[in-house]
């Protein structure tokens, strides 16, 4: 059992659980971060207010994070009538990809199925090299290789 992890399945201390997002097609959307992510479903819903769905990664089972999606049905969305903007033009959800042709490669698929919004390009050392697509709704999705997130959690906090 691992340490941050108790018999009951709750976190021992505060953790990162998701992100969570408002889409206007919900089915259209898990698709789309099943084709460009490593995300899969991991469960979905229907409540009184609308759609649901996680998307997690399923090698993270013991620490999970998951991208949560919320399809609200006409006049039952709870923030109404506030409007639910994208993460643009810089806030974005970050994955860090294991090679620099993979970024190419989900780059050249985005570009042919008109959702790439950043082509690949080398940012500085603290970014990496980086491509920026767009999920249905317009929120900014970035791929990155070597953009130092793991190393530097690993210097400052050890393996």
């Amino acid at each position: 059992m691992s340490d941050q992890i108790n018999h009951d399945h709750r976190p021992r201390r505060a953790s990162w659980t998701h992100i969570a997002l408002h889409v206007k097609d919900i089915e259209k959307t898990i698709a789309w971060y099943e084709r460009y992510t490593h995300l899969k479903l991991l469960q979905r819903g229907q409540e009184m207010l609308g759609y649901n769905a996680w998307l997690g990664d399923s090698t993270t089972a013991d620490n999970p994070f998951v991208l949560v999606l919320a399809q609200f049905f006409e006049g039952k969305d709870p923030f109404a009538p506030a409007q639910h903007p994208p993460m643009a033009p810089f806030a974005h959800i970050g994955i860090e990809l294991p090679t620099k042709e993979a970024v190419d490669e989900v780059a050249a698929r985005a570009s042919a199925d008109g959702c790439l919004g950043f082509g690949p390009k080398q940012m500085p050392k603290h970014v990496g090299y980086i491509c920026m697509l767009k999920d249905p709704d317009g929120n900014n999705v970035e791929f990155s290789y070597d953009q130092g997130v793991y190393e530097k959690a690993r210097e400052v906090w050890g393996a």
